[in-house]
């Protein structure tokens, strides 16, 4: 058996600077999960790490640069959890994912607050309205199981404002159980359900158009 081949200093290094990003970005996730939005800075990120704050340049530019990429990273891990255990049944498979998001967001809340409730990482200047949903693969697959429920005519109507409309309760729902906890709901979980029905009911009830002219979106 041949032994693999030695790996050169430029491989080593690209290995090691994707290791201390890997390791700036946990780290990242951890001050956000601990002391929310406003607890990330670079100073402090540095310091969990035991790196100069220089070096944290070295791999993200600001804060902004950092918020981009932890925004990536909990959507790839919102999108892997979405994905599990989905039921065969279109429809059921969107509640699935309904009730998963809802879930991810509570148990996760300051991280759910910095990735969709702060908008220091949603855009950038040269950024077309379609870039943010092609590269979100939690919206790419909710896209997917709108579309199965629209195949199925469960829906009839524009795929993307029929998603649109669905997030728009969901993060609302997930968004008020957050910011306003001692407010009567009731029972979290069947608040949570009937705001899902009302969304699927109202969606089912009619054909939705789309929300804007498809040449906005490109």
């Amino acid at each position: 058996m041949s032994k693999p081949e030695p790996m050169s200093a430029q491989d080593r290094r690209e290995r090691q600077k994707a290791e201390l990003r890997a390791e700036l970005l946990a780290a990242a996730h951890a001050l956000v999960r601990e002391e929310g939005y406003e607890g990330l800075t670079i100073r402090k990120l540095a310091k969990r790490v035991g790196y100069a704050p220089m070096s944290v340049y070295s791999y993200f530019a600001d804060k902004h640069a950092i918020l981009h990429a932890i925004a990536d990273d909990a959507f790839e891990t919102l999108a892997q959890r979405l994905e599990r255990q989905a039921p065969a049944e279109p429809l059921a498979a969107l509640r699935k994912l309904m009730t998963e998001y809802a879930a991810f967001g509570l148990e996760n809340p300051n991280e759910y607050r910095t990735v969709f409730m702060t908008d220091d990482h949603t855009h950038e200047p040269d950024q077309t309205v379609a870039q943010p949903e092609k590269h979100n693969p939690a919206l790419q697959l909710l896209l997917k199981r709108v579309q199965a429920c629209i195949d199925a005519g469960i829906f009839e109507g524009d795929v993307h404002a029929v998603a649109t409309l669905l997030w728009t309760f969901g993060h609302g729902t997930v968004s008020l159980l957050i910011t306003f906890p001692h407010y009567p709901f009731g029972d979290r979980q069947k608040y949570l359900e009937a705001s899902m029905e009302v969304a699927l009911a109202g969606l089912k009830a009619h054909p939705v158009g789309p929300l804007t002219l498809q040449e906005e979106r490109c």
